[in-house]
């Protein structure tokens, strides 16, 4: 085939895809009549991954998974907002981490509300102001989040999907080169996983740390001879230059983020489950609550201890395992483990992330 045949096959395939598209859009239409309730019952977690793996497994290329992924995100966006407008809460001002990962979950077509706090998002969706929140849980070089842990324990929000987004620390600026750069606005963590970067370019900068990447970004972009470590969402926000790309320690740097919200997920076949669980102080009890693990197969993907903060050294853990609660071997374990324990709770079953 002639170029000019090519490019007129795919023309007549783009047609023919925008075509399919109002279809689908039609249909989606047509589920809101099946959902009469709120805003926040147009997002199926659930049903989305089912689309996302049934999809993926009948790929053969050469049209990349990852990629199809992201078209469906806003795909799935689109839909839901021709069916109702949804309010997505995130931690920091626009273009912090968690505000990326609310976009790679959620796309485009919702309404983005930054919150000051992460306390501040569980009491937009408790109170009905959000749909649901994105919150950072852990880091894979920094750990547990644990002012996120915290706040589950006096929370009735559940879980109901999880977003794994690779961190990429750059250094944003005004300026035309680092020679320029006298101050550095910084989160904690993204200092710590980009130090030895920092110690090498920029040992003389005055290093001044704020809440968040986009705090650091708006800072910077007033600032003259200032720069910030941030994400290029950040850059495009606030306008600043890219001096330097990926100056973090570690490449493998991911953070994993849950969606919150007063819904449950239903099963998939690919879930994951996390509770919360303070056990009762005898000798025994850390092997007593993991024997019903041990017992039923259950895996284990995640487990971290926080201080309950109302008696001295009594903890709280927090599990994360393969599995729905509603499967036959989770259900059975969990039942087990409950019966061991001061306090328990199920924070929610949701279709585990492909990272």
């Amino acid at each position: 085939m002639s170029l000019k045949e090519i490019r007129d096959k795919i023309d007549l395939i783009d047609h023919k895809m925008l075509e399919l598209l109002n279809i689908r859009a039609k249909l989606s239409l047509e589920v809101r009549k099946f959902k009469p309730g709120t805003s926040s019952e147009i997002y199926v977690p659930h049903r989305e991954a089912e689309i996302l793996n049934s999809l993926g497994k009948k790929n053969s290329g050469p049209f990349p998974s990852s990629s199809l992924k992201a078209v469906y995100r806003e795909i799935f966006s689109a839909s839901r907002a021709l069916q109702a407008p949804l309010k997505i809460a995130y931690w920091g001002p626009e273009g912090s981490f968690t505000h990326l990962a609310a976009e790679e979950h959620f796309g485009s077509a919702v309404k983005y509300i930054n919150s000051r706090t992460i306390s501040d998002i569980f009491e937009e969706i408790d109170s009905g102001r959000s749909d649901f929140g994105v919150v950072p849980i852990e880091n894979s070089t920094e750990g547990a989040v644990n002012y996120t842990l915290d706040m589950f324990v006096d929370s009735s929000l559940s879980i109901c999907a999880e977003v794994y987004l690779k961190i990429a620390h750059n250094l944003l600026s005004n300026e035309s080169s680092i020679g320029k750069i006298k101050k550095l606005f910084t989160g904690i963590q993204p200092l710590a996983q980009s130090r030895k970067w920092v110690e090498e370019h920029l040992p003389s900068a005055e290093i001044i740390e704020v809440s968040t990447t986009a705090e650091a970004a708006r800072l910077a972009a007033k600032a003259k001879g200032g720069a910030a470590i941030a994400n290029t969402l950040a850059a495009e926000i606030y306008n600043l230059g890219i001096v330097a790309k990926n100056i973090g320690d570690i490449s493998n740097n991911i953070t994993r983020f849950m969606v919150i919200g007063k819904r449950n997920a239903e099963r998939t076949g690919n879930d994951k489950t996390s509770v919360l669980c303070s056990i009762k102080d005898k000798v025994g009890a850390l092997y007593t609550m993991l024997m019903p693990f041990k017992k039923n197969r259950i895996n284990l993907t995640s487990i971290e201890s926080r201080p309950s903060r109302k008696k001295a050294w009594e903890y709280y853990f927090f599990i994360d395992m393969k599995g729905h609660r509603e499967d036959k071997r989770v259900r059975k374990a969990l039942q087990e483990l409950s019966g061991e324990c001061q306090y328990f709770k199920i924070l929610g079953s949701y279709p585990a992330e492909k990272f």
